[in-house]
């Protein structure tokens, strides 16, 4: 038998949600064959798996240790996740939020794939914050490109998770970036279309109707200044999409510096398209993210970004 007492970072999901993170070797009829026989019980009383979990709450397992052993993947608790120097800009009990490097992944793209989301678990691990093994694992809840840089936000809770999915799903937060693009902007604009993704080739196309696997978008941008070719600029994320920003004023005849993807040209020695996202700001937020509310976090620029900037408006006033 084994009783297991829910903690802050447990509760708000589901009782059968629960049980297939605590046992994720056993299959979903097997745990609800254990809850109808009785064999899985909370505080003490029959469940039927779909009650929401409380801080407090009493989940008994009546299951023998090899069994428990087995269901639970314990040589999961022998992983060890890499670790590397992270640029933290924020971090709570919820929620962290990171500077993301350009040329690293945010999230696995093949099974031998190091991504952000390792090295944030590696740091966790490292910390003592997190284990494998935990109920809850950490993600992030919004993604960059690899070549992109900037904020990047993860849950550390299931609670910060599901809050700031959420905001990001409503669109809620205000998403900024900087980037410089190829040609001379003078007007501050919001520009609207449908994108469409062609897979077989990661690329996406903007068109001005709908259309047939076509989702609407909206991106805003104000320049900040421009040289005689080139234009630095602030743009506003509105809706999120597969390469929006790129793709968007690509399709507007103005490309994103060294973005060979979508039409920019090769810019000196550079490695990566220049697109950083800059800043968030946060909305009004209830409970234990208030602390969160109207406050705005901002990411520096990458060391070749700035170098770049100084480079081609080192003649603007």
């Amino acid at each position: 038998m084994r009783e297991i007492q829910i903690e802050k970072n447990e509760s708000g999901q589901r009782l059968d949600k629960f049980l297939k993170k605590y046992l994720r070797e056993a299959t979903g009829g097997f745990i609800y064959k254990m809850l109808r026989k009785k064999n899985i019980k909370l505080n003490g009383g029959r469940a039927e798996g779909k009650e929401l979990l409380q801080p407090g709450d009493v989940v008994t397992l009546y299951l023998s240790e090899e069994t428990l052993e087995k269901f639970r993947g314990i040589h999961q608790k022998g992983i060890h996740y890499p670790v590397t120097k992270l640029d933290i800009i924020y971090e709570d009990d919820n929620i962290i939020l990171v500077n993301k490097p350009a040329g690293m992944l945010s999230q696995k793209a093949k099974p031998e794939d190091v991504s952000l989301v390792e090295y944030l678990l590696g740091y966790l691990q490292s910390e003592g914050k997190w284990h494998p093994g935990d109920t809850f694992t950490p993600g992030i809840c919004n993604r960059l490109d690899r070549n992109t840089s900037g904020l990047v936000i993860a849950g550390k809770s299931l609670l910060g998770t599901q809050m700031m999915s959420e905001l990001l799903k409503k669109r809620a937060l205000d998403k900024y970036y900087i980037t410089i693009v190829e040609g001379v902007m003078t007007q501050s604009s919001l520009v609207k279309g449908y994108l469409s993704k062609d897979t077989a080739v990661n690329v996406s196309h903007i068109f001005g109707e709908p259309g047939e696997g076509r989702v609407y978008i909206e991106t805003g941008y104000e320049p900040i200044c421009h040289s005689d070719c080139y234009t630095l600029l602030r743009v506003k994320l509105i809706t999120g999409k597969t390469h929006q920003i790129r793709s968007h004023l690509a399709s507007i005849g103005h490309p994103v510096i060294n973005d060979r993807k979508y039409g920019g040209r090769n810019f000196k020695d550079l490695k990566h398209f220049l697109l950083h996202a800059e800043t968030i700001h946060f909305p009004k937020l209830p409970g234990p993210l208030e602390e969160l509310s109207g406050q705005t976090f901002a990411a520096s620029v990458p060391e070749q970004f700035e170098e770049v900037k100084k480079y081609l408006f080192r003649d603007v006033k």
